[in-house]
């Protein structure tokens, strides 16, 4: 596996770790005491252990390279996404393209929303790539000029917010 895939998917545990560990403690700590009842307008945390878990993946792409690149994580990525998907860890995922053009530093080509079934599934599903690819040298060559390609990228946990429940 390339070095940049590597460094990426340990980023991803650690923030799915730390996120789990988050959630664990938002769940504790609004735990009423013993013999108190529930207060009405609880609600579970959006990172909660059975919760989905969402992820945003978004790209900035070398001007006049959008085509090759996304022919490329078509290949290895949607590739991925569709088996994680087949074994059940994602439920879900939607790739988006700007409508419109935005100024430099805010510009993003690509936005690609992930839900996983809940964060256990995310952590199920790091290794379906190395399944499906190993250290096939095609592969590694293609995903590594893949970020060349790459301009600007991040991976961002999120979570719905229902703009009509009470305050947080």
């Amino acid at each position: 596996m390339n070095k940049f895939r590597t460094s990426l998917r340990s980023l991803l545990t650690v923030t799915a770790v730390l996120v789990l560990f988050q959630g664990l403690s938002l769940v504790h700590a609004q735990q009423p005491a013993p013999k108190t009842p529930p207060p009405a307008t609880a609600t579970a945390s959006p990172f909660g252990l059975d919760a989905p878990y969402q992820v945003e993946w978004v790209y900035r792409i070398k001007y006049g390279y959008k085509h090759e690149w996304w022919q490329i994580f078509k290949k290895y990525q949607i590739a991925t996404l569709d088996k994680e998907k087949e074994l059940g860890y994602v439920t879900d995922y939607k790739v988006f393209g700007p409508g419109l053009h935005t100024s430099e530093d805010s510009r993003w080509d690509f936005r690609i929303e992930i839900t996983y079934k809940n964060i256990t599934s995310f952590l199920q599903a790091l290794p379906v790539e190395s399944s499906l690819f190993g250290n096939d040298e095609t592969y590694i060559k293609e995903e590594n000029h893949r970020w060349e390609l790459t301009i600007n990228h991040w991976d961002l946990p999120i979570y719905q917010i229902d703009p009509h429940a009470g305050a947080e």
